[in-house]
């Protein structure tokens, strides 16, 4: 087969990919609901891209200047929020590994599709109104296009770049602290000093694209080089390993948790809630994750005034009690699902379980309500609004999301990536309601009660929650049993084989 065709036919075999999924009829309101926040996404950031044309506009008709000085908060963004939506080639070279094509080959397809993947477009939902509005009619359309052009080989060479961490990061999480110190380094340039030491070059660099000025194409078009060359360097030295799921081990003595012991069968439980976070790459991972993300808001909330408002101080501080126990209890009982026959083998196992589950993620709540007190020192959450939502977690949300239990049936690997693909619409719609509808029941409180009083419904709805558990818990579990078989066979159907 010529190499052309096989190029198609793997593009064609990509495009399929999600229609081949088993789980394809279960995904389809996830596929409406994807297509759904891509265009209400597209939408914002359309009306960005107008609202910035238009505010800049009143400052000369070089506007345009003021956003290029800061094209490197937009790569910033772009380069995080793709941990979340692209996978690397060596997860896509899966299905072929075992085939006769050469992984060179394969390698540079999926490079090749990667960057030119409509995602790296998607700033020019924003970029192109802008464009017409500030850069159009100082350098006429040529100039319009010359500066998207740049725009997109910087995307594109975010992309690898990201591709290539992302990558070192399957090796070992602290690969994250790569792009982490870099990007903090920008961020302290631009911020610390007085003036902007990144404005200029950056401005420069992106005014040069505009006037198709070889000197300002030419890095762009190195550094692209460069990000592809070292993406195809190490997508060879770890394809292997990583579609051969081979891992290095190391042998450490076995951690008891004799602590728990004095708790009994509940004990036992506890101890594998604690060695689900530590053993296990998937669970571990949303842990760290979520752990980041609380501390990154906090240290925005403290050290700047961009989330001064009312609304994102009731955001954040919400976010920062539901982060840690939305990562895992969405997929309550999906990680267990991998050994669901073993634990129905004991009588009232999954009600232990449950309980303990319940006790565990409930204590992990110190956590936030330690990391929210700096912002309650220095007065810009209070208190009340720190009490109030912890309580409002362990006996409103927690309850509401533990609802899942009974309809969850498909298991999730243990060591599964964090780009793996999972959720359904149940899972989505709890998700949507676990940060909306809290929002506004506080904000309704403290209208009617005002900032003080205003949380005592939370608290007290809160603790109703938690003196009840064992009796929401027991009708979890009930629910839980009489679905026992039909749950027992989506897990079974869903493991990987």
């Amino acid at each position: 087969m010529k190499k052309y065709a096989l190029y198609k036919l793997l593009r064609q075999n990509e495009s399929l990919r999600s229609l081949r999924h088993p789980m394809f009829e279960r995904n389809r309101f996830m596929k409406f609901l994807g297509w759904f926040m891509i265009l209400y996404y597209a939408a914002l950031l359309i009306f960005l891209g107008v609202a910035l044309g238009l505010s800049m506009g009143e400052h000369g008709v070089a506007a345009f200047h003021y956003l290029d000085g800061g094209v490197l908060i937009v790569i910033i963004i772009d380069f995080w929020i793709r941990f979340v939506l692209q996978e690397t080639p060596a997860q896509t070279v899966r299905p072929y590994r075992l085939l006769p094509i050469s992984r060179s080959f394969l390698m540079n397809v999926y490079l090749v599709s990667s960057g030119f993947s409509l995602g790296n477009l998607f700033w020019w939902f924003m970029l192109v109104p802008f464009g017409i509005i500030s850069v159009m009619p100082l350098l006429g359309w040529g100039g319009l296009a010359g500066w998207l052009l740049g725009w997109w080989l910087l995307c594109v060479a975010n992309g690898f770049a990201y591709l290539f961490v992302r990558s070192l990061c399957m090796k070992h999480l602290a690969w994250v602290a790569l792009p982490a110190a870099v990007h903090g380094i920008w961020v302290a340039l631009m911020l610390l000093p007085d003036h902007n030491l990144l404005d200029m070059p950056c401005t420069e660099l992106m005014y040069g694209f505009a006037l198709w000025d070889p000197l300002a194409y030419l890095p762009g078009v190195l550094l692209v080089a460069a990000a592809y060359g070292a993406n195809y360097w190490l997508q060879l030295q770890i394809t292997y390993e990583e579609v051969a799921q081979k891992e290095e081990v190391e042998m450490k003595k076995a951690r008891d948790f004799s602590f728990f012991n004095r708790f009994g069968t509940m004990g036992e439980y506890l101890k594998m809630e604690v060695k689900l976070r530590l053993r296990n790459k998937q669970v571990r991972t949303q842990f760290f994750v979520g752990l980041g993300l609380m501390l990154f808001f906090t240290g925005m909330m403290y050290f700047t005034d961009v989330y001064d408002n009312a609304f994102m101080k009731s955001f954040i501080c919400l976010y920062e009690y539901i982060i840690l126990g939305m990562m895992t209890l969405v997929g309550i009982m999906c990680f267990e699902g991998n050994y669901i026959d073993g634990l129905m083998s004991r009588r009232e196992s999954i009600y232990d379980l449950l309980c303990a589950k319940y006790y565990f993620n409930s204590i992990i709540l110190l956590i936030p309500f330690i990391t929210v007190l700096p912002l309650t020192v220095i007065g810009k959450i209070s208190i009340w609004m720190n009490l109030g939502y912890l309580f409002f977690t362990i006996g409103v949300i927690y309850p509401c999301i533990f609802q899942l239990a009974v309809y969850n049936k498909e298991s999730i690997p243990l060591n599964q990536k964090l780009t793996g693909k999972q959720g359904n619409m149940m899972q989505q719609v709890v998700s949507f309601a676990t940060l909306l509808l809290p929002l506004g029941v506080e904000r309704v409180s403290v209208l009617l009660l005002g900032p003080v009083w205003g949380y005592l419904p939370l608290v007290l709805l809160g603790m109703a929650g938690l003196y009840t558990h064992k009796l929401w818990l027991r009708n979890i579990y009930n629910r839980f049993m009489k679905r026992r078989y039909v749950l027992m066979d989506g897990f079974r159907n869903s493991r990987k084989s």
